[in-house]
């Protein structure tokens, strides 16, 4: 039973277990467990369990994602009611922007700007795209995917899509506002990250891979500028525009992705799927402790052949641990690829490389982000690039390919 409705959550066999996320957050059971049949069941109370079974040792079942599958998420998220003529841009305070409206990023479509609003007393990352470039560019199909993609997703680890309008120039979506910044922005000015700071960042990317995928989804563009920081100093995803959704087993034959982060298999066209997330999951990694990818030149065409060669060249300094993931998973093969294995991302998120990582605090927020220490404080968009306002608007649109957005 799930909140009262009649929803089976997951089947328990042999040897399964249940009610384990007491034991280390005292958290009230979210179902209830029915036998079917006969059963024989062993309980074990949470002085004995501390003192037996570390708790990263255990492999948790936290059922608040599958009860989500059940619950309205626009009943349980207050800003769904947002109405476009409600947001109010945030204003530059200070320098020789002051007094425009903020803008937090741009791309070739449009771009991303600072909103709130005097109902919720809240911040919101504002994309305005222009649709006559949607159409121009024949990505109609790409941003309605995003759209729906962002709307069904709720994860710690990925930016949330509030409400998303429209009118005759523009789409618009209104996200979550992270507050930290671009990672690619604080790599730049550090020049490499401590590897604390990597190990906890790409923890993050590991969570939001393992939501994905669960959810038949592969994301297909990894790279330090689509990971933002939150106030907590929690790392989320952005920009779906590469996403595709893939039953397990099957290949998508796509060339899509960020250069220096596609997989051999999708170069070579020889069909990809999961398994190409791995890859660029390691080459970010590589990135974050180097402060470049590892395979990289000014020209995309000289990349590939690298790529394909697949010789990794790791500095001095860098740990074995890191050598040893990064090596697992950047293998050619993607069969023998780490995380697309027998045990799946299982194998990723128990690599020694990982042993700081208390997982299960970190699905639930409780780790201290080492990265808070390169969240600078000041204006809310102090983390971010200034550009100037553009007054210029966008042609009309009327072909109606919008007319579900």
């Amino acid at each position: 039973m799930v909140n009262g409705q009649q929803k089976q959550i997951r089947m328990i066999g042999r040897g399964g277990h249940f009610g384990e996320l007491a034991l280390p957050s005292e958290m009230l059971r979210t179902a209830t467990s029915t036998a079917v049949g006969p059963v024989t069941c062993f309980s074990i109370d949470k002085d004995v369990f501390e003192e037996t079974i570390p708790m990263e040792h255990l492999e948790l079942h936290d059922d608040s994602e599958a009860l989500k599958e059940y619950v309205n998420p626009e009943k349980n998220n207050p800003c769904s009611s947002l109405r476009l003529k409600d947001l109010i841009p945030v204003m530059y305070q200070e320098g020789c922007y002051q007094g425009e409206p903020v803008t937090l990023g741009l791309g070739g479509f449009g771009r991303v700007e600072l909103v709130t609003t005097m109902q919720h007393g809240k911040y919101f990352a504002m994309k305005r795209v222009s649709k006559h470039c949607i159409v121009a560019k024949r990505q109609e199909k790409h941003i309605l995917f995003e759209k729906r993609i962002l709307k069904a997703i709720q994860s710690d680890f990925i930016v949330r899509l509030h409400s998303a309008f429209k009118d005759t120039r523009y789409i618009y979506m209104i996200m979550d506002f992270c507050v930290g910044g671009e990672l690619w922005t604080k790599l730049k000015e550090v020049g490499r990250f401590d590897e604390p700071i990597a190990v906890f960042c790409a923890a993050c990317v590991v969570e939001a891979y393992a939501y994905l995928h669960k959810k038949g989804i592969m994301y297909r563009d990894l790279k330090p500028e689509n990971l933002m920081l939150d106030a907590k100093g929690y790392v989320k995803l952005v920009d779906f525009g590469f996403a595709k959704e893939l039953v397990h087993g099957d290949k998508t034959y796509s060339f899509c992705g960020t250069p220096e982060y596609m997989a051999p298999e999708i170069i070579q066209n020889q069909g990809h799927d999961f398994a190409a997330d791995f890859w660029s999951l390691g080459i970010l990694v590589y990135e974050l402790l180097v402060g470049s990818p590892p395979f990289s030149s000014s020209e995309p065409a000289k990349i590939y052949p690298k790529i394909l060669d697949g010789v990794l060249k790791f500095p001095p300094y860098m740990s074995e641990g890191a050598k040893s993931l990064i090596s697992k998973l950047c293998r050619p093969r993607p069969g023998q690829r780490l995380g697309n294995t027998k045990n799946g991302i299982k194998d990723v998120r128990q690599h020694r490389w990982f042993s700081s990582i208390n997982w299960h605090k970190l699905r639930v927020g409780q780790v201290d982000a080492p990265t808070i220490t390169l969240i600078r404080k000041g204006p809310c968009y102090i983390n971010f690039d200034r550009f100037p306002f553009d007054q210029a608007l966008a042609d009309e649109e009327f072909s109606g390919w919008d007319k579900d957005f």
